[in-house]
């Protein structure tokens, strides 16, 4: 089994507005609040927290993830969708046996109908979603203990 020392959590766009945008739907937490959970949670594990509301720069990041073997823990937020672009890329880094954990922090199959289709989870070495940001912390335990 391979010690997970780093992570990668990359989340997509309108993410930086998390604490403001539909807390009713999102929750208060940012993404720091987010950060500093799983840094808590991690003892030795580097935690590499980014946003963007780009998606070519999120593709990079998993570009970058599969040359360096680091595990990823993703919200892809709207590109979930329709992204096919950002679906390869994840390919590319599950095909290379680097694990991707998809996460979404409401349960899309509770809203509304096109938020239902996911064109990353079947791609993705697994989906947690609903938990609010308990998401990333179940993604992250996973990920530790060993997928």
């Amino acid at each position: 089994m391979t010690v997970v020392t780093r992570v990668l959590v990359l989340n997509g766009p309108n993410l930086n507005r998390l604490g403001t945008r539909e807390p009713e739907v999102y929750g208060t937490q940012t993404l720091e609040d987010i950060r500093s959970m799983l840094a808590a949670e991690a003892s030795g594990v580097d935690i590499d927290l980014r946003q963007t509301n780009d998606e070519a720069e999120l593709i990079g990041w998993l570009h970058e993830a599969v040359d360096a073997r680091t595990p990823v823990i993703l919200n892809p937020a709207a590109f979930t969708h329709y992204s096919y672009a950002l679906r390869d890329a994840v390919a590319l880094v599950t095909e290379a046996g680097v694990p991707v954990i998809e996460v979404h922090l409401s349960n899309p199959h509770a809203r509304e109908a096109f938020r239902h289709t996911s064109v990353v989870s079947g791609v993705a070495t697994g989906v947690i979603a609903g938990f609010g940001a308990g998401s990333y912390r179940l993604a992250l335990a996973q990920l530790v203990r060993g997928t």
